[in-house]
């Protein structure tokens, strides 16, 4: 707090002061019989002015040091929020004070809540996710032991459902997890192929049913990541490729190497994406056309999951699209280049098998 904001904010009292002394004085020069001298009326009117700055002045300063805490708190931001206001001053600070420090309380307490809520939450979450996926695995194995047995396609059509079931319960998961990515990540080095493989086998029956092509075009590149996460990403975005593609389409995933990232396209002939909707495929729960068709029910959470694992990992994506001649989105992989730099905190590891 500035000197002159605080005479600003004390101006009705300062004028007062002065009109005060202005009416006193005024009163003895008019008295008759001039019983008081001018020059000892100014030198009384001085004395009393100076005074009264001192009082001011030393006012200011403590003033000045109890908000000096509050500018503090404004320049801490969020960080302040466990900060307990000083003692105060006087009477008015104290009421504000104590107003403060039970409003931080409250905060404290609500927070506290919230978290053991979210936690507990996100547990049985993850309880539930992998108590679901037991029978799930269960059925698959079941449909196996069918081959032969029954309908081809009805089996196929089985096969294809308990996929799609499959994939929802792993999306609830990974974004129950998205908050507490930074406590389960291991970055290594991977050959990008051999995850888009593993990727493409996971999808097999959604390519069979629906004759898609599916082909991996460029040369063999390394980069470094966590293989659990970046699968993930790709199984969203294959996943949207099919959906999004009629039968007999083809898929691609494109991979190249520049100088300064390397790049993996998940490219599709599908229906494509409108123009206005492109800036928002990546917004938590954007479903745009497309989604909204009866055919092809979206939640509008595959490509934001993408997209944010994709972030968190040091990665981004991008997308480009043409209504009728279908969508290409593509992972970029920025090169990391400190295993090679003096200080590094991270070794190369071999490359997953």
């Amino acid at each position: 707090m500035t000197l002159k904001a605080y005479l600003l904010d004390h101006r009705l009292q300062i004028t007062a002061y002065l009109f005060g002394l202005c009416l006193f004085c005024g009163g003895l020069w008019l008295d008759p019989s001039h019983r008081v001298h001018a020059d000892t009326l100014l030198y009384m009117a001085s004395l009393i002015t100076l005074f009264a700055m001192a009082i001011m002045a030393l006012a200011y300063r403590r003033r000045k040091r109890w908000l000096s805490d509050w500018q503090a708190r404004i320049n801490a931001g969020a960080d302040a929020l466990d900060w307990p206001l000083a003692p105060a001053q006087n009477h008015e600070q104290a009421v504000i004070t104590q107003a403060v420090n039970q409003l931080l309380q409250a905060h404290r307490q609500a927070m506290t809540q919230v978290l053991t809520t979210q936690q507990d939450y996100r547990a049985y979450l993850d309880s539930w996710v992998h108590e679901a996926k037991v029978p799930l695995a269960a059925i698959s194995l079941i449909v196996d032991s069918l081959d032969g047995q029954v309908d081809e396609t009805k089996l196929t059509q089985l096969s294809l459902q308990l996929d799609k079931i499959d994939h929802d319960v792993e999306q609830v998961l990974y974004y129950s997890r998205l908050d507490s990515f930074s406590r389960d990540y291991l970055l290594r080095d991977h050959d990008l192929k051999q995850v888009v493989n593993a990727v493409a086998v996971d999808q097999r029956n959604s390519f069979i049913a629906k004759q898609l092509s599916f082909q991996v075009v460029g040369p063999a590149i390394t980069v470094t990541t966590d293989d659990k996460w970046l699968r993930f990403i790709l199984r969203q975005l294959v996943a949207n490729a099919i959906k999004y593609t009629p039968a007999g389409g083809a898929i691609k995933a494109l991979l190249a190497h520049g100088e300064h990232e390397a790049t993996l396209t998940i490219q599709d002939s599908g229906i494509g994406i409108p123009a206005d909707e492109q800036h928002r495929v990546f917004e938590k729960g954007f479903t745009g056309t497309n989604g909204r068709n009866a055919n092809q029910k979206s939640t509008g959470l595959g490509l934001y999951l993408a997209a944010q694992l994709a972030q968190r990992l040091g990665h981004h994506l991008t997308l480009t699209s043409t209504v009728g001649a279908g969508t290409a989105v593509t992972v970029h992989f920025t090169h990391l280049d400190y295993y090679g730099d003096s200080g590094a905190t991270l070794t190369p590891q071999p490359l997953a098998k």
